[in-house]
C-alpha cells in the first residue's frame, strides 16, 4: 500500500511545491512509512509541470520506491494490490509488474483492456510522456483512496492525493469518483491554458445498456461534482472498462417476492444453531453454502498470502516459533462477518504465527462521567451482570480506569467468538487486542487525526465508524497472558475488514425495513444501490482511516470473484428476511459459518460497529447519522 500524490500546473505563477503543504506530505509519509519521493516533470516545449509523490509500505516482492520512472520518461504512482488477472511472481513488486505492462500499451484501449483485467484494490496515476497524457482513477469498488482539488483560478493547479487535511475555506477536496478512469491532455490543456478531463466508464460486458446511455448517466453524476470551469467530456471512441463482476441477479419468484405478512404460519421464530442445521439438510442449499466457502477461502487466502514474511529483513533469519509476530490481524467484534473471516484465516496463515484479533470498546457513558472511581456503583453491578467472569479489580495501564466499563456488547461477544475460534484450532496463537478508549482520548485524537482521514465526508455515521476503525487498526491495547492482561500493539501490516459483507447479504436494518414495505422487489433495488455507492460512502474514508498506521485494509468479501457468484444468486438464496434476526439476514454467511466449525457467533443479529463499541452512546443521543458532525470541525 502506498500514499500517492500529484500537482499539475498550467502556467502558474507559483512554485509547484506551494499547492502540496507539508501537513498533506506528512499524512502520506504515514501511510507510506518505507520509503518517501517526489519527481517533477517539466515539458521544455510546454508550460505545465508536474510533481508527483510517492510514499511506500513495503509488503510484497523486492522494496519498490515511487514513483517509477522509465528510459522513456513515463511515471508511474500505484496504490494497489494485484491479486489476479495480471501475473506476479511471489518474489515480484506488482507495482513494477504494471509498470512494465503499461509501457508496453500502444493505445488508449490497451491502457483499459490492461486495467480491466486487474483483480484487486487500486488507485494509480500515470504519466504517458509520448502523449503528454495523465491518467488516474479508482478501482470499481473505490476500495483505495483518491482525492482531488481544483484551484479556483482558470490556470491555476490540479491536485490528486491519496490523503488530504481538513479545509475550513478555500478550495475543497472530493473524492475521485469510483466510475471509471480519467484522462488529462496536457498538451491541450497547456495549449488552452485550462483544465478538462476526459472520461473511460465501467461497463458490464453482458448488458442492455447502450454505451450512450453509461455515458449521458455517468457524465451527469460527476459533473455535478465539478467547478463549473471544469469541462468533463467522454472520451470520442467511446471506450469503456469492463467491469470486474457480473450484474446482480434481479430474478424474483412471486412466491419469495411476498411480504413476510402475507403468509407466517411457516415462518420459524426461534432463532438458534439448530434452525441453521435444518437449513443445511436441504442440499440445494447445501451445494451453494460449499461454493459460497470455497471461493471466499480463496479470497481470504490471496490476502493472508500475497505478504512478504517468514524472515527478518535485516538478520535474513527465520525466527523461533515463539518469537514469531502477527503479520494478519482481523477488525473483530465477534460477529458473523468476521467470525468467518477468521476461521478462514486460519486455514492459510502459517501455524506458527499469531493472528490478531482487534477489538474496541468505548468507555461506558455512565462511567466515564465517574470515572469508574467506586467498584460498588449501581452501573458497575450491572455491567458485572453482563459479564461476571470479568473483574473490576483489572485496571487500564494508562488511564487507572477499571476495564469492565469497556464491557460493550462488543468485547462481550468478541471473548465469546475467541473461544470459538481456539475450539477450531487451539494450536493457534489468536491475540485477543482488547483496546480500550477513553473519552479524554477519543476528543484528542479526533482532532489531532482522525477529522482529517474521514474528510472530506463529515456525517455523524462518518465521525462515529471513522474513530472506531482508527482506534481498532491502531491495534493498541491489552493481551492476557496467562490469566494477566499485558500491554500490546499489533504489529500486523495487513488488517482484514468484513466490510461489504452487510451491503450483499442484506445485513442493515434499514434491509429488513425495506422488504417489510415493498418485498423482494424493494428489497432487490436497495442491494443493488448499496454496491453501487460504496466506495462513496465507505470504502475511500476505511481506507485513510486503517492505512493512517501504516496498514493495509484488505476486503475479502469484495473479492471480484465474491461478488460475482454473490450476483450471480438470487436474492432470496443469500437472505430471508422472512426469518428472524439473527438468522434471516446474511443466511448464507451463518450457514458458512456453520460449516466451517462456529457455533454460537452464527445466530448473532447485525450490530453496527458504533452501537458495539459503545461510540454513539459516548457523546450525544440526540443525533441522527445523516447529520453533518460538529465534532469533525477545527475549533483551533
Amino acid at each position: 500500500m502506498c500514499g500517492i500524490g500529484c500537482v499539475v500546473t498550467l502556467c502558474s505563477q507559483h512554485a509547484i511545491h506551494d499547492f502540496f503543504n507539508e501537513d498533506i506530505l506528512w499524512c502520506l509519509r504515514r501511510r507510506g512509512p518505507d520509503s518517501s519521493q517526489q519527481l517533477i516533470k517539466t515539458a521544455s516545449d510546454l508550460s505545465y509541470e508536474c510533481l508527483f509523490s510517492g510514499h511506500v509500505l513495503h509488503l510484497r516482492g523486492l522494496m519498490t520506491p515511487q514513483p517509477l520512472e522509465d528510459a522513456n520518461n513515463n511515471i508511474f504512482l500505484w496504490n494497489g494490490e494485484i491479486f489476479n488477472g495480471v501475473r506476479v511472481d511471489d518474489l515480484e513488486n506488482d507495482t513494477e509488474v504494471l509498470f512494465r505492462h503499461l509501457a508496453l500499451c500502444s493505445s488508449e484501449a490497451d491502457i483499459l483492456s490492461l486495467f480491466s483485467s486487474l483483480r484487486g484494490p487500486w488507485s494509480f496515476i500515470y504519466y504517458q510522456a509520448s502523449r503528454h497524457s495523465l491518467w488516474f482513477g479508482r478501482d470499481y469498488f473505490g476500495r483505495r483512496s483518491l482525492l482531488w482539488q481544483f484551484n479556483n483560478e482558470v490556470d491555476g493547479a490540479f491536485c490528486l492525493t491519496s490523503v488530504s487535511v481538513y479545509s475550513k475555506s478555500g478550495n475543497q477536496w472530493q473524492e475521485v469518483p469510483a466510475c471509471g478512469i480519467f484522462k488529462i491532455d496536457l498538451k491541450a490543456c497547456a495549449t488552452t491554458k485550462s483544465l478538462s478531463l476526459t472520461l473511460f466508464p465501467w461497463k458490464y460486458s453482458c448488458t442492455e445498456i447502450t454505451v450512450d446511455k453509461i455515458f449521458v448517466n455517468v457524465l451527469d453524476q460527476v459533473s455535478k461534482q465539478l467547478p463549473n470551469h471544469i469541462p468533463l467530456m467522454m472520451n470520442e471512441s467511446k471506450l469503456c472498462l469492463r467491469a470486474p463482476v457480473i450484474p446482480l441477479n434481479k430474478t424474483v419468484s412471486e412466491a419469495s417476492g411476498e411480504c413476510p405478512g402475507t403468509n407466517i404460519s411457516n415462518i420459524i421464530h426461534m432463532v438458534s444453531v439448530e434452525t441453521l442445521q435444518g437449513l443445511l439438510a436441504e442440499e440445494h442449499k447445501k451445494k451453494l453454502v460449499h461454493q459460497f466457502i470455497d471461493v471466499l477461502n480463496e479470497a481470504v487466502k490471496r490476502r493472508v498470502l500475497s505478504l512478504f514474511r517468514d524472515e527478518d529483513q535485516k538478520t535474513r533469519e527465520v525466527p523461533s516459533m515463539s518469537n514469531r509476530k502477527a503479520h494478519v490481524a482481523v477488525l473483530f467484534s465477534g460477529g458473523i462477518d468476521s467470525m468467518v473471516i477468521a476461521a478462514l484465516a486460519d486455514k492459510h496463515v502459517p501455524l506458527g504465527e499469531p493472528i490478531d484479533l482487534l477489538n474496541v470498546a468505548f468507555m461506558i457513558k455512565e462511567q466515564a462521567k465517574q470515572k469508574c472511581t467506586d467498584k460498588h456503583t449501581n452501573q458497575e453491578v450491572q455491567l458485572d451482570l453482563l459479564c461476571p467472569q470479568e473483574s473490576c479489580k483489572d485496571l487500564d495501564g494508562k488511564t487507572g480506569v477499571h476495564l469492565s466499563c469497556f464491557d460493550v456488547p462488543d468485547r462481550i461477544t468478541g471473548r465469546a467468538g475467541l473461544k470459538e475460534l481456539e475450539a477450531i484450532n487451539p494450536s493457534r496463537t489468536w491475540n485477543f487486542v482488547e483496546i480500550n478508549v477513553t473519552l479524554e482520548e477519543l476528543k484528542k485524537m479526533r482532532q489531532q487525526r482522525i477529522n482529517h482521514l474521514i474528510y472530506p465526508l463529515d456525517t455523524v455515521l462518518d465521525d462515529s465508524i471513522g474513530c472506531a476503525i482508527w482506534f481498532a487498526s491502531r491495534g493498541e491495547g491489552f493481551i492476557s497472558n496467562h490469566g494477566e492482561l499485558k500491554p500490546y500493539k499489533s504489529p500486523a501490516k495487513v488488517v482484514l475488514t468484513g466490510m461489504g459483507a452487510d451491503e450483499q447479504l442484506a445485513g442493515y436494518s434499514r434491509h429488513r425495513v425495506c422488504f417489510k414495505k415493498y418485498g423482494l422487489e424493494g428489497l432487490k433495488k436497495e442491494l443493488e444501490m448499496e454496491l453501487d455507492r460504496i466506495s462513496s460512502r465507505n470504502l475511500g474514508r476505511d481506507d485513510r482511516i486503517i492505512g493512517d498506521h501504516g496498514k493495509e485494509a484488505r476486503f475479502p468479501f469484495l473479492d471480484e470473484d465474491v461478488v460475482s457468484f454473490l450476483n450471480s444468486l438470487p436474492i432470496s438464496e443469500k437472505a430471508d428476511l422472512t426469518l428472524p434476526r439473527g438468522i434471516g439476514e446474511k443466511l448464507i454467511l451463518r450457514l458458512a459459518g456453520m460449516e466451517v466449525g462456529l457455533t454460537a457467533s452464527t445466530v448473532l443479529p447485525k450490530r453496527a460497529v458504533q452501537f458495539g463499541s459503545r461510540i454513539a452512546k459516548l457523546e450525544s443521543n440526540s443525533e441522527k447519522a445523516s447529520d453533518t458532525c460538529s465534532r469533525l470541525k477545527l475549533f483551533s
